[in-house]
């Protein structure tokens, strides 16, 4: 068979086109290049070089394509305009959607591919034509959140070679194999942007202005830089420390007043940082919308966190309303609400649009 796999310069996907030749397929290597700054210049340079000795150390040919404007056109904008409106984007899911299973995989099938491979934790399973999407064996580094988004068509063209192997593997096999990648860092920040001040980034592509931050009772405690660079139940960089009276406790944010751009925030682990339930729309379902409207399920709010009980009420087939067993802290408007079974399985997720407190 034949796979292209999408190759980072990173350690997971190294391993995962060494995995994919060993088990016997025609494999090609494909690093994307997505992000290029204003002055034309690439910050993909050094992966790019790793993926070349990685490539040829495992003997594999390799080629390079160009998203830049792909990713800004489909990722980046709609970034920007979240951040615009007080949101909290999660980009890496739709940069899933829109480039690594959108263009890439076009180009992969243009390529002759029969398939295309990533380096994600994740597992797929078919099943009467249907497929599936699970958490991955290694649980501590499974990426399914990030996955939510995938059509029944693009999950059908995947492999993901690391569905059973655990992170401390992938290494030991890249260091057997003296792959240039098997100490490497893993890659954070924003998908495709990397490791930057996040600040001073956003500052050149949306205007700040600066406002009041207030506690709940409207006293003005300070000032805030834009309404964009913070989030919920956000504790540090408020610059608001050492004020007289109060408990003692630090400050967190509480919400955010976009209309008159006034930045709220309360000392310790406020209530009002606490919600029961929340509303999601653009909601992807894998593999179809469920029969039952009313179920009981887990769900995440972000990545990293361990699944929590929730009860969903299914109100239209894109939109979702979820309550919770546990009260949740700092739920984010603009982050992903991403559901499971007991079993792992993911049943897709959506974008959340607002929180709820139920009423005493």
């Amino acid at each position: 068979m034949k796979v292209v796999v999408g190759i980072s310069g990173g350690v997971d996907s190294s391993v995962a086109a060494y995995l994919l030749k060993e088990q016997g397929h025609q494999t090609i290597g494909l690093f994307m290049v997505n992000w290029q700054e204003k002055d034309g210049t690439c910050t993909a340079e050094e992966d790019f070089e790793d993926v070349k000795r990685v490539c040829n150390n495992i003997g594999i040919p390799y080629y390079s394509v160009n998203y830049a404007k792909e990713y800004y056109d489909r990722v980046f904008k709609y970034f920007l305009e979240e951040y615009s409106k007080g949101r909290t984007p999660n980009p890496d899911v739709l940069c899933n959607r829109e480039v690594k299973f959108g263009p890439f995989l076009e180009k992969a099938m243009s390529l002759g591919a029969d398939m295309i491979a990533t380096g994600h934790y994740a597992k797929k399973i078919e099943k009467d034509g249907k497929f599936y999407l699970y958490k991955a064996h290694d649980l501590n580094k499974d990426q399914s959140y990030f996955l939510n988004q995938l059509s029944q068509a693009q999950l059908s063209k995947v492999i993901f070679p690391l569905e059973n192997i655990d992170k401390p593997r992938v290494r030991e096999i890249a260091k057997k194999l003296e792959l240039s990648t098997a100490e490497k860092k893993d890659s954070t920040g924003i998908c495709f942007i990397g490791e930057r001040n996040f600040k001073n980034f956003l500052k050149d592509f949306l205007p700040a202005k600066q406002g009041k931050i207030c506690d709940l009772d409207g006293r003005v405690l300070g000032q805030h830089d834009g309404l964009m660079y913070y989030t919920l139940g956000q504790r540090r960089g408020l610059n608001i420390g050492g004020l007289k009276g109060g408990n003692g406790e630090r400050f967190f944010v509480i919400r955010k007043d976009l209309e008159n751009n006034i930045l709220y925030v309360s000392q310790g682990e406020d209530d009002e940082l606490f919600s029961d339930g929340l509303y999601a729309s653009g909601f992807n379902w894998i593999p179809e919308l469920p029969e039952e409207k009313v179920f009981d399920c887990l769900a995440k709010f972000r990545y990293r966190q361990p699944d929590q009980k929730v009860r969903v009420t299914i109100l239209d087939k894109s939109h979702i309303k979820v309550d919770f067993e546990e009260k949740q802290r700092a739920i984010t408007p603009g982050q992903f609400v991403v559901l499971y079974k007991e079993d792992g399985q993911c049943l897709g997720g959506g974008t959340i649009d607002e929180y709820y407190k139920k009423k005493n």
